[in-house]
């Protein structure tokens, strides 16, 4: 059979019946389309082990990272799955190992730098409070950046709580602090227009739509600068690193913080316990040896 024809299938099973993002989709498109071209793959019965070796040495060769390599891979397992349950004769998914991947880097700021972020914002503007509203909603929610630009304006901030569609369409329930609905009501209070999105982007004081994830990303960096923050390359996902090891570091279980993140396998949520465990050494070091190092 065709293979761009089950390809274009897989997709929209992929949307449909297991209920993946756009974005999903388009990422696996772009994957399989140019496993499909490099392989030279007309057919799904042309899918061989080799021909998989092969991409798999090409984009190796290419320097991509890790991370990037096993999206493809991760991806090709997800078609070959949907191939053999479909019927069709090829490579059994299990044969193909994802790559090894490096622990994940953990990027951390201090309270006093975390601090000085949360207060960058001019809230003399309506963008400025716009930006203090999201700041302190990604420290107290530990919300993904997609779940932020996706919320919509009309929530129940006495509640103190929202439902979010997280990655694979997964619901679960975050919590704000009084900090953050007092940071949203005031931003709402700016707010004049009818639009749905509850972050909207503004140019020269007129609001265009939905707030972008390049925009937010480029908003934390600039005030990330402006805060003093030297040396650290800080993103949405700082925040949330922030929001997990707070968490961690002041008692909460490792099973409650892999629900609030939305973690699908707690082994995600473990990176966050070595910078805790660090954290601890370091207060180990500094408090416990230090009466004993006074009596010598």
């Amino acid at each position: 059979m065709k293979a761009l024809t089950v390809l274009k299938e897989y997709l929209d099973y992929l949307e449909v019946e297991r209920g993946r993002a756009v974005v999903t989709r388009r990422a696996y498109a772009h994957y399989l389309e140019r496993f499909l071209t490099a392989a030279k793959i007309t057919d799904v019965s042309d899918i061989t082990e080799q021909g998989i070796r092969d991409f798999r040495l090409a984009l190796a060769r290419e320097d991509l990272k890790k991370a990037t390599q096993s999206q493809y891979v991760i991806a090709l397992r997800s078609f070959l799955k949907y191939l053999a349950k479909r019927g069709h004769e090829t490579v059994p998914p299990e044969r193909i190992e994802l790559l090894k991947a490096p622990a994940r880097q953990v990027e951390i700021i201090s309270h006093v730098e975390l601090e000085r972020l949360l207060d960058a914002p001019d809230t003399k503007t309506l963008a400025g409070v716009r930006d203090k509203a999201m700041l302190e909603l990604f420290f107290c929610t530990g919300l993904r950046l997609s779940e932020l630009c996706a919320l919509d304006r009309f929530i129940d901030l006495k509640k103190g709580e929202l439902t979010v569609r997280g990655k694979g369409g997964k619901v679960r329930l975050v919590f704000l602090s009084p900090t953050a609905c007092k940071a949203v009501a005031a931003y709402m209070d700016r707010r004049t227009d009818a639009e749905i999105p509850l972050f909207v982007s503004i140019l020269k004081g007129k609001i265009i739509g939905r707030i972008t994830p390049r925009a937010v990303e480029r908003m934390i960096g600039r005030y990330g600068v402006q805060a003093g923050i030297i040396g650290k390359k800080l993103s949405p996902h700082t925040l949330r690193h922030c929001f997990a090891t707070d968490l961690l570091a002041n008692g909460a279980d490792i099973r409650s913080v892999q629900e609030m993140l939305g973690h699908a396998s707690i082994a995600t949520t473990q990176i966050y316990t070595h910078v805790t465990n660090k954290h601890l050494r370091e207060v180990y070091k500094a408090f416990h040896g230090k009466r004993r190092s006074e009596e010598e």
